[in-house]
């Protein structure tokens, strides 16, 4: 089920900053600390669960069956990655109801050729405009709750520029797209010139070390952003982290290093749930006893 706090807090002009997960943990650690929302990024959701690069190897399916899983545990409204809609029209059609009834609260599509490539990568594609138009109208006719987001991506920048980008951008919110998402942006400028220029709720991308300057909550509010996911934010600290681990192990024997703090054990098993099924356990055990 579609939670609607997304969609009004949207509507309500309050800026959603949402961090990305990947796995269970990363959405255990989120629902710790508290978010308006979390992102589910196709990118290391496919790395994590397949060991495969983002270039449309994931199917439908494997993807669904990911997403469902990060719903069902997130506190928080959750945004999906939904690449292209994983085919045509009708596919498309499959890909709105199956990402409704796993319970997010909202999808993005981009308009790239299938298979489709990471977006801070050179050599994307896309289909024509109108064809990217058509998907819009479809996935806003196909949702069951006025409250489930429909996110429109364009890749148009990287290969074709910015004014492509743009025009992308404007006819996606005509179209009703409830967000819009300008992929690939190289500048301040850019990024400004693109809210002031598309008449719609505008959401960035903001990823280490990819082209996109690393903006602040209130710097991307202040250029016009309606919303912002930080995709790799979680699963590039970790990766920085199991890397310096291993390797500290690897090449000295010793498991510990100075800089590296380990997360408390204990809290570890509460986070996640022990406590509560060894009560459980208990309950039913004196049940079993007293029977």
């Amino acid at each position: 089920m579609t939670d609607p706090s997304l969609k009004r807090r949207l509507d309500a002009g309050q800026f959603i900053a949402a961090p990305g997960v990947y796995d269970l943990i990363g959405v255990h650690l989120a629902n710790e600390v508290g978010f308006d929302a979390i992102y589910a990024s196709g990118y290391w959701m496919t790395v994590s669960a397949l060991g495969l690069p983002d270039l449309g190897l994931a199917t439908y399916t494997e993807m669904i069956d990911r997403v469902a899983r990060i719903a069902e545990l997130s506190e928080a409204p959750v945004i999906a990655d939904a690449d292209t809609g994983y085919g045509g029209l009708v596919n498309l059609h499959r890909t709105v109801r199956g990402y409704e009834k796993a319970g997010v609260s909202g999808f993005q599509i981009e308009d790239q050729v299938f298979p489709k490539k990471c977006g801070h990568t050179p050599g994307r594609s896309v289909i024509p405009l109108e064809e990217m138009v058509q998907k819009i109208r479809v996935a806003l006719d196909t949702r069951t709750d006025e409250h489930f987001l429909v996110i429109a991506r364009t890749d148009a920048r990287t290969d074709f520029g910015i004014d492509e980008a743009i025009k992308r951008g404007a006819a996606y919110a005509e179209a009703g797209a409830d967000l819009i998402f300008v992929e690939a942006l190289t500048s301040e400028t850019e990024m400004e010139r693109v809210c002031r220029e598309v008449d719609g709720r505008l959401m960035a991308n903001i990823a280490p070390t990819g082209v996109t300057p690393v903006l602040t909550v209130g710097r991307l509010e202040e250029l016009g952003f309606a919303a912002a996911i930080f995709p790799a934010l979680t699963a590039m600290t970790a990766m920085a982290t199991m890397e310096t681990a291993l390797r500290q192990l690897k090449e000295t024997g010793d498991s510990t290093h100075p800089d590296l703090e380990n997360f408390d054990f204990k809290r570890a098993c509460r986070l996640f749930g022990f406590d509560e099924y060894r009560e459980l356990q208990h309950r039913w055990n004196d049940f079993d006893h007293e029977s």
